[in-house]
């Protein structure tokens, strides 16, 4: 049996990375602190898969590997491809030892799943209930906005910020570990004003979380943290993992930086993968720094192993990559190598204006699918979501089906919401948000009727045979009665999960009938749901995990269902990330988008711009093109006003990287100089005319 056979096919780096470390004198694998540099494209996956694979060939046990990434289909890639790796290195034909170290691989899921898992085994130590609920980011708003109107903040006299603004205020506040104050200094200065007042919200949001029993998505990382912060429970933690790896190490915030440092302390066992060219989440809370400053961390320091050799792109498209980044200040040094050929320069090209630009993507779309480049192989890639909106409406003039990353997410559709409401309630009875949704189902139970009777099942201890004894309104008696035989028996200890989902959509769908129209194309939302459910060992796992990293596409308001034979892919560039395709078009590559106009306080903000300049053209297989319009149209002018100002060039546009770039010009159809020159054989004398007049 060789257990070199899977770095056969791995370049140079890519061993190094995959083999770094050595065998234990008694059983397994040890290695120090590991930070893999993988630049666009260059195998990152695989590499990460391979180690996996490497670890467990080597006799560690796949059960003590923690893997951690940022999405449930990463994490489920990852696992799919370590077996595949096993099955190879081990010449497992039959499958069994490398199905073995597939089913003992459990530890592998997002940093959020994986902090739920944990708390729910350490809750007592922590203070909570093991049975506590994880909610969404809309009822986490919908939970803000209720305080916020209770503490009087709507009604002020001067503009409070909306219930989303203040999550994503309390969401950075936690994320970052920032005071409130540097919090709205740094990202909200315009809510600056309100520190004291929302002060008092977030303490009262805490409060009433506490008091339900439920926890949003910032608090498994937050109470993660606090865990790891205790030294005695950090090690206790630490015990069940020999090797931790993880994914988009650039993407991590502080406190996930802090929670991996107290889980391997001096580095044993730590492997972290990501590109600092590639950070593009400050939004989010994400810091470059976690990466940047990872090898120092470490005494002695983490080895560093960089992955240049680029598997996705033609040297031409590369080559514009490098010089971009190249003047970046601060980073890991690399240049990026293809093993495609040379390939087509990339272009930029100037346009007058903005329908112009929309008239010159579309032209090179259609162009490039007559090439044979179906236009599911091409993306147009834009800074911010209304950049599209010209080119979406030539789009359709011009009949080229088109698909726009967005729009509302399957977890935010009103029936997906209800059935999830029910299965969160009868996991946890005290979650009254999830309780007060599914109360107003029942025809004639409104708000008052609903807190009536949450109270009475708080005030009986919180058993749902308490709610036999409560007095609905009248129009509800019976529905009443078999809402209240549902929860008393779904919520038995000794109910199997299996068809759970089917008796609550059992009951729900006289409900959904009344309430929504559509009603056939919501019941394909639900089937969905119920097949997701059978992939869940338990109730609690599936709402959490649905919870955590849910569906994108929703039935409820969505529009008609594509049933062309293909589409142009639009996106905005932080939405790409991850994806390639043979023909990318970047829109507006002027100052004001790339960089954004908001981004140009602070030294660190414009280099994260330059980061997501980088993004969008490391997407691109074959042909990049960078459009550069010359006027923008001011806003707040009439219908068919012509005031406009010039964008200035893209300080990202240096001389060094216009020299890795074709410049051409596009002119549009619209009064352009070929199609006034081609007038100038029928020109009327107008002077001459105007002359006899008199």
């Amino acid at each position: 049996m060789s257990t070199t056979a899977h770095l056969a096919k791995l370049n140079v780096a890519q061993r190094k990375a995959v083999a770094y470390g050595e065998l234990a004198e008694s059983q397994g694998f040890r290695s120090g602190p590991l930070l893999i540099i993988a630049g666009a494209g260059t195998g990152k996956t695989s590499t990460l898969a391979h180690r996996v694979a490497h670890l467990a060939i080597h006799g560690v046990d796949p059960a003590r590997i923690l893997m951690l990434t940022f999405t449930r289909r990463a994490a489920l890639e990852m696992r799919r491809r370590a077996h595949e790796v096993a099955k190879v290195a081990l010449n497992d034909v039959i499958g069994g030892v490398s199905q073995t170290i597939l089913q003992r691989l459990g530890w592998v899921g997002t940093f959020h799943s994986v902090g739920n898992r944990l708390l729910r085994h350490y809750a007592r130590q922590l203070g909570l209930d093991p049975q506590f609920s994880v909610v969404d980011r809309a009822d986490s708003a919908d939970l803000i906005d209720g305080i916020r109107q209770e503490l009087g903040f709507a009604s002020k006299e001067q503009r409070f910020p909306r219930k989303d603004t203040c999550l994503a205020i309390y969401s950075y506040r936690v994320n970052t570990q920032l005071s409130l104050k540097d919090s709205l200094a740094r990202q909200f200065p315009w809510c600056a004003q309100w520190e004291d007042d929302l002060t008092k919200l977030f303490r009262t949001y805490v409060e009433r979380k506490q008091k339900f029993a439920v926890l949003d998505y910032d608090d498994l990382l937050l109470y993660w943290h606090i865990l790891m912060s205790e030294p005695k429970l950090a090690q206790h933690v630490a015990t069940h993992f020999d090797h931790v790896l993880v994914d988009e190490y650039q993407d991590t915030n502080r406190l996930q930086a802090e929670i991996l440092y107290h889980l391997c302390p001096d580095g044993s066992g730590l492997t972290v993968v990501g590109d600092d060219a590639q950070a593009i989440y400050s939004f989010r809370a994400a810091t470059v720094e976690n990466i940047l400053g990872f090898p120092d961390h470490f005494q002695p320091r983490a080895e560093v192993v960089a992955l240049a050799q680029n598997y996705r792109s033609t040297q031409a498209v590369l080559d514009v990559s490098n010089a971009l980044m190249a003047e970046a200040p601060k980073q890991f040094r690399k240049h990026l190598l293809s093993l495609r050929g040379t390939g087509s320069r990339p272009r930029l090209v100037t346009v007058e204006d903005l329908p112009t630009q929309a008239e010159y993507v579309c032209t090179q779309v259609l162009k490039a699918r007559e090439a044979n480049v179906p236009l599911k192989r091409q993306a147009v890639l834009f800074r911010s979501s209304s950049h599209s909106d010209l080119l979406e409406v030539e789009l359709s003039k011009r009949k080229i089906p088109f698909i726009k990353f967005g729009g509302l997410k399957f977890l935010e559709a009103a029936h997906v919401k209800d059935l999830l409401a029910i299965l969160r309630w009868i996991d946890n009875p005290r979650n009254a948000m999830a309780g007060f949704r599914v109360l107003q189902l029942l025809k004639g139970m409104g708000p008052a009727n609903a807190r009536r009777a949450l109270n009475h099942l708080l005030q009986q201890g919180g058993s749902f045979e308490a709610l036999r004894s409560f007095e609905p309104p009248a129009d509800c008696a019976v529905d009443w009665r078999k809402l209240v035989d549902l929860l008393v028996t779904l919520a038995g200890p000794q109910q199997p999960w299996t068809g759970q989902v089917n008796q609550v959509r059992t009951w729900y769908r006289p409900h959904l009938e009344r309430l929504y129209e559509h009603v056939h194309t919501r019941i394909g939302d639900l089937d969905q749901l119920e097949l997701l459910a059978g992939q869940y060992p338990s109730r609690e796992r599936f709402i959490t995990e649905l919870t955590l990293d849910p569906p994108q596409a929703s039935g409820d308001l969505a529009g008609q269902p594509l049933l062309d034979e293909d589409y142009l892919v639009l996106s905005t560039v932080h939405s790409a990330k991850g994806m390639e395709w043979d023909t990318v078009y970047v829109l507006n590559v002027v100052d004001g988008s790339f960089p954004s106009e908001f981004a140009t306080g602070r030294a660190e903000t414009i280099e994260e711009e330059r980061r997501l300049l980088y993004v969008a053209m490391t997407r691109a297989k074959d042909d990049l093109m960078l459009v550069q319009p010359l006027k923008f149209p001011l806003t707040h002018q009439p219908k068919q006003g012509d005031a406009h100002v010039y964008g200035g060039r893209s300080r990202f546009m240096t001389e060094k990287v216009l020299k890795t770039l074709e410049a051409t010009t596009f002119q549009g159809s619209n009064l352009g100089e070929a199609s006034l020159a081609e007038a100038g054989q029928s020109a009327l004398d107008a002077v001459e005319r105007v002359k006899s007049m008199w």
